[in-house]
């Protein structure tokens, strides 16, 4: 009965180990984007979340997207692995936290570069900074480097101190703050505002204003804008391996999300990706330090 009993669970054990067995499903490891809140989260999650499925899968990696505001950006830094910012938060997190810049974005007429310009309604009489002297103004955020840095150098530039020569300026609250420049200087509330040239061109072709209803009384000169960088923490073969796959993306390339076909560049309303070194951010670093702006201010 005994010698029965052992011929059939050698029988079961060859069995089993001739049957095929499932291979266990190995974990994607999981690495975090923070992305530069540009208008609204809302709109920020929309547009960088194919994104970065898109990245993950061609990369074998999970990434989660993370809307960031640009004033928190210095306090959540330690917490990511890239980041997607404009050209004044990367010198900051360059010399404070070592990210270093993997590709910049390309969108408008200017490419890769952004320009930041003052203007006024064509009606106002305003056509040179000097006349700005006395008037009111409306700036974008003050880490937008083409939206306050670089309006602020033209004035000084210019010989108009800000806090002193103007009768008034301001930042707008909430979202969207370079649409209500446009819109405060349009509907006469303000005397001149302060945005990146790329926003005008947007409002323009998608005929809420005109650029006849304008006088552009200064523009600074194009500068670096949005890009991705890479934090420390994060192996020089990866790195490689995510800047080749952004500098690669075409209008055509797509990703899958709930069902959904969606072009990835067209949804982050981008046109592509260039290479750019750190070096090219000088211009940035100069600007900064001419009008006492982070990452160089003195109190």
């Amino acid at each position: 009965m005994l010698g029965k009993i052992a011929v059939v669970i050698l029988v079961l054990l060859a069995a089993t180990a001739c049957t095929p067995q499932k291979e266990e499903t190995v974990a994607r490891p999981t690495y975090k984007i923070g992305y530069m809140i540009c208008n609204s989260e809302k709109e920020t999650l929309e547009r960088f979340v194919p994104f970065s499925k898109y990245l993950g899968d061609k990369l074998g990696v999970n990434f989660e997207t993370i809307a960031i505001d640009t004033i928190n950006f210095t306090r959540e830094i330690e917490k990511l692995d890239f980041v997607h910012v404009n050209s004044l938060l990367y010198i900051m997190l360059n010399r404070f936290n070592g990210v270093e810049v993997l590709a910049a974005e390309k969108k408008g007429s200017l490419g890769h570069r952004s320009q930041g310009i003052i203007l006024t309604r064509k009606d106002s009489g305003i056509t040179r900074l000097g006349d700005l002297k006395g008037k009111t103004m409306i700036f974008g955020p003050m880490l937008a480097p083409t939206g306050f840095m670089a309006q602020a150098d033209l004035l000084q530039q210019a010989g108009v101190d800000p806090e002193q020569d103007l009768a008034f300026y301001t930042i707008p609250p909430g979202s969207f703050k370079h649409e209500k420049v446009i819109y405060g200087v349009f509907f006469d509330k303000y005397d001149a505002g302060s945005i990146p040239i790329d926003d005008l061109e947007i409002m323009v072709a998608d005929d809420r204003v005109a650029m006849d209803d304008f006088n552009i009384i200064a523009r600074n000169e194009p500068i670096p804008y949005c890009n991705f960088a890479v934090t420390q923490k994060i192996d020089e073969s990866l790195a490689r391996k995510f800047k080749e796959v952004v500098l690669s993306l075409t209008e055509d390339d797509t990703v899958e999300i709930d069902g959904e076909t969606i072009k990835v560049l067209d949804r982050a309303l981008v046109s592509g990706y260039v290479d750019i070194t750190d070096g090219d951010f000088d211009i940035v670093r100069e600007m900064a330090r001419r009008t006492n702006m982070p990452p160089y201010q003195k109190y």
